[in-house]
C-alpha cells in the first residue's frame, strides 16, 4: 500500500531528558490509524515533529514520499490538523471561520465556497451557519472546529482528542464523520483517550510509552499481545472481602477488583472460568444480582501493556 507517513529511527531530546527514543513507524493511504499512549508518553511529540513544529535529534520522516521540514509548503498544504482545543474567531460566524481557515489553502472563491459547503454538510452545521461561537453548544463548536481544520480537503488529517467532553449524539455525528473522510480518501491520525472509539473507529493502532513504540497493529492483535484470557464482571452488594481474598487463589486468576458493587476478575488462562466462580459462591452462599464474561477489552489491553499507576 501506498505509505502517507515514513517515521524511522526517531529521536527528539530535551536537554538530557529523551522525548522519543528511536521510534520508527508507518501509516498507509486510506487507513484510519489510532497514536494511544498515557500523558508524558510522546504522543504530542512525535506529532509535532511529523508536522515540522519541532525539530529533532536524529531520523527522518516522510510525508507522502518527501522529507517533511517546516518550509516545505507543497506537503503542508495536504495537512489538516484538528487540535484539542477549540481555535475559532468568536467575531465571526461559522461561515465566516470555515471561510478564513479553507481560504489560507483554496483562493479560487468559487471551489472554496464548495469546499465550505461541503464540510458544513459533513458536520451537519446547516443551520448554523450565521451562528457565532458563543451561541453554539459544546458539541457544535467541536463539529466547528473539525470543519475548520478539513474544509481545504486535506489528504492527511490529524484529530486530537475531537470528541472530548461531547454529549453521545455529538460523539456518534464526529464518529460518522471521520468515517466519511476516510471513505473519500482522507488519511487520518486520531489520538483519543475514549478506547471504545478506537475500538470501533480505528483500522490500525499505535501505543506509546516513554518515547518509544511498544505496540501496534489491529484491536483484535493487540488483544493478542497480552496474556489476557477472559474478564469476569459480577454485580454484588457488600460483598465480604475474605471472598475477594479466596478468588484471588483460584488457579487461572490473574487480578481481582472489588469497587462500586461490581467485582472483576481477570483470568490469564483457562477454561470454565465462568462456571467455577458460580459454583463458589453457590458454595458460599454469595448473592449476586448480574454476571457475565467477555473478551479483554482494547482498555484492558491498553492498562496491561502500558501499566496502571496513575500518571501526571
Amino acid at each position: 500500500m501506498e505509505k502517507v507517513i515514513e517515521v524511522k529511527n526517531l529521536v527528539k531530546e530535551y536537554k538530557s531528558f529523551k522525548a522519543l527514543d528511536d521510534i520508527s513507524f508507518e501509516v498507509c493511504k486510506g487507513e484510519i490509524v489510532g497514536l494511544l499512549g498515557p500523558n508524558g508518553s510522546g504522543k504530542s511529540t512525535t506529532i509535532n515533529c511529523i508536522l515540522a513544529l519541532l525539530d529533532f535529534k536524529e531520523g527522518s520522516i516522510k510525508i507522502f514520499g518527501k522529507e517533511m521540514s517546516p518550509d516545505n509548503y507543497e506537503v503542508k498544504q495536504e495537512i489538516g490538523v484538528v487540535f484539542q482545543e477549540v481555535a475559532v474567531f468568536e467575531e465571526l460566524t461559522v461561515y465566516e471561520n470555515i471561510d478564513y481557515f479553507c481560504g489560507l489553502y483554496v483562493s479560487d472563491k468559487s471551489i472554496r465556497e464548495k469546499f465550505i459547503m461541503d464540510a458544513i454538510k459533513l458536520v451537519h452545521l446547516e443551520d448554523f451557519v450565521n451562528f457565532r461561537p458563543k451561541q453554539l453548544s459544546g458539541g457544535l463548536l467541536r463539529r466547528l472546529n473539525i470543519a475548520c481544520g478539513i474544509a481545504h480537503k486535506p489528504k492527511l488529517i490529524f484529530l486530537d482528542e475531537p470528541t472530548v467532553a461531547v454529549d453521545p449524539q455529538s460523539r456518534n455525528n464526529i464518529l460518522d464523520g471521520i468515517r466519511t473522510l476516510r471513505d473519500n480518501g482522507a488519511t487520518i491520525i486520531y489520538t483519543t483517550h475514549y478506547m471504545e472509539e478506537v475500538e470501533i473507529l480505528c483500522d490500525r493502532i499505535i501505543i506509546l510509552d516513554k518515547g518509544h513504540v511498544i505496540a501496534s497493529g489491529t484491536s483484535d492483535e493487540l488483544k493478542e499481545l497480552v496474556n489476557i484470557e477472559e474478564k469476569v464482571t459480577v454485580e454484588v452488594n457488600d460483598l465480604d472481602l475474605k471472598y475477594v481474598d479466596n478468588i484471588k487463589k483460584f488457579k487461572n486468576v490473574d487480578s481481582v477488583v472489588y469497587s462500586n458493587r461490581v467485582l472483576s476478575v481477570v483470568y490469564k488462562k483457562g477454561k470454565n472460568n465462568l462456571v467455577e466462580l458460580i459454583d463458589y459462591f453457590r458454595k458460599e452462599n454469595v448473592k449476586y444480582d448480574k454476571i457475565f464474561s467477555e473478551r479483554p477489552t482494547l482498555n484492558d489491553v491498553f492498562l496491561e501493556l502500558t501499566g496502571k499507576e496513575l500518571r501526571d
